[in-house]
């Protein structure tokens, strides 16, 4: 009895060890590369700000429709359960107004809370840690420096054992590593540039990229996409079949800044939701550079790639005004878009009144399991930016289950020029999302 004892204290002292080992931190203040938009001699609450909108804080802790900027209360509907985003304004109360400035560098290098918690990492700690000491604290001014709002945060709904924060601690020994951002010296200065952009501040992987049996980062398959929340996030590297390689670096400005790229459709979603609240406020010179590093990105085609038809034949063979090429589509699809979808996208796809209607070469209508399609339909689409502000309308109060399978594989098959697989039941799952 007594040496299993002893055995048993051993495994425990070692298992410590290791954990603590494991998850030490990494104490540098770290530098970040130079930005066009946050240069060092700005003052600390424009380059906040700046560093605020790059890293999208608005599009998790701010309720779309709400006017409660960054009070929280977003939901982040996951296999175990639903995550609700914190209020980080400066409340002292129900936000972060009573946290010192090293709480804060903690939280976004280390996901530990105020109270030495664990922070779940649906904030992406995992990308923030990456970020120099002097930018967390330039945000952490900037959110100081806005109205405080009175509103507590909403309680989590995870299931056991999910719902146990300690468990987070063996989680970041395994997956997560606080280190700070590093230049490469071999590239250049506008490629390190981009590369914190992506990586640390704009966390692109953080949506773009697959996870694994523990909802970890496959780093294995960094950028070629993957699908959460319902929404599929495109692959984002330089793939020259399912990636970007094929885009021009206008094109990818113009989707980056403005949503909308012509021939490569318009963003939707999470996606738009990033180019309205981030990207659109980036410099033309940081923009460059986040596209010259996703350039680099070795290509990867990715869990069911998708190959855009920039040619599609049923497309082609139609008028502004009348289909042509349907002879083999679905009569319940081509009806349903006739009636709801033919006056604003037209029958040829390019788009009636604005280029954000057009659906031709857009990697939406060329995914065969329809996913972004599928959700449009069921949520509507929006973005608000310089110069431009696109609406549709959502369609899943018109519609059965059915009927948005039916008008999805339509769709895909005359924009798309492929066979769609929704069916029913993938549109109630998708619905869920609501």
């Amino acid at each position: 009895m007594r040496r299993l004892l002893l055995t048993i204290v051993i495994l425990l002292l070692v298992g410590t060890g290791v954990y603590l080992y494991l998850n030490r931190s990494d104490t540098s203040a770290g530098t970040s590369p130079a930005l066009a938009g946050a240069p060092t001699t700005a003052a600390v609450l424009a380059r906040g700000e700046y560093l605020t909108k790059a890293a999208d804080c608005a599009a998790c802790h701010t309720v779309p429709g709400s006017g409660k900027a960054f009070a929280g209360g977003v939901p982040f509907r996951l296999p175990f359960g639903t995550l609700y985003s914190s209020n980080i304004t400066a409340d002292e109360t129900d936000g972060i107004g009573s946290w010192s400035d090293d709480e804060f560098v903690r939280a976004l290098h280390d996901g530990i809370g105020k109270h030495g918690e664990h922070l779940y990492p649906a904030f992406p700690y995992t990308s923030y840690t990456q970020l120099s000491r002097d930018d967390v604290l330039a945000i952490k001014a900037y959110l100081f420096s806005l109205p405080k709002v009175a509103q507590p945060n909403r309680k989590n709904e995870l299931s056991f054992p999910y719902n146990q924060r300690w468990t987070l601690g063996f989680w970041n020994a395994a997956f997560f590593k606080s280190q700070r951002f590093q230049p490469d010296a071999s590239q250049s200065p506008q490629w390190n540039s981009g590369k914190y952009l992506a990586t640390a501040l704009g966390h692109c992987a953080e949506c773009h990229t697959p996870r694994n049996f523990a909802f970890a980062l496959d780093r294995k398959q960094d950028l070629s996409g993957a699908v959460l929340q319902g929404w599929r996030a495109y692959n984002i590297t330089a793939d020259p079949v399912h990636g970007i390689d094929a885009w021009s670096d206008g094109e990818l400005a113009s989707y980056l800044s403005t949503g909308h790229a012509d021939g490569h459709g318009s963003a939707s979603g999470p996606m738009a939701e990033a180019v309205e609240n981030s990207l659109r406020f980036l410099q033309p010179a940081d923009t460059g550079a986040l596209i010259a590093y996703l350039r680099s990105v070795p290509a990867r085609a990715g869990k069911d790639p998708i190959a855009v038809d920039p040619k599609p034949a049923p497309a082609l063979a139609s008028s502004d005004y009348a289909p042509g090429g349907d002879a083999h589509a679905d009569t319940q699809g081509l009806k349903l878009f006739e009636g709801a979808c033919a006056s604003c996208h037209q029958w040829n796809g390019k788009g009636q009144q604005t280029p954000y209607a057009s659906l031709l070469g857009s990697r939406g209508v060329n995914d065969v399991r329809g996913t972004n399609v599928t959700q449009i339909l069921l949520h509507g689409s929006s973005l608000h930016g310089d110069g431009a502000s696109v609406f549709m309308p959502s369609f899943g109060d018109a519609y059965s289950n059915t009927e948005l399978a039916a008008l999805s594989n339509y769709v895909i098959g005359h924009f798309g020029n492929k066979q769609g697989t929704v069916t029913p039941d993938d549109v109630a799952e998708r619905r869920k999302q609501l």
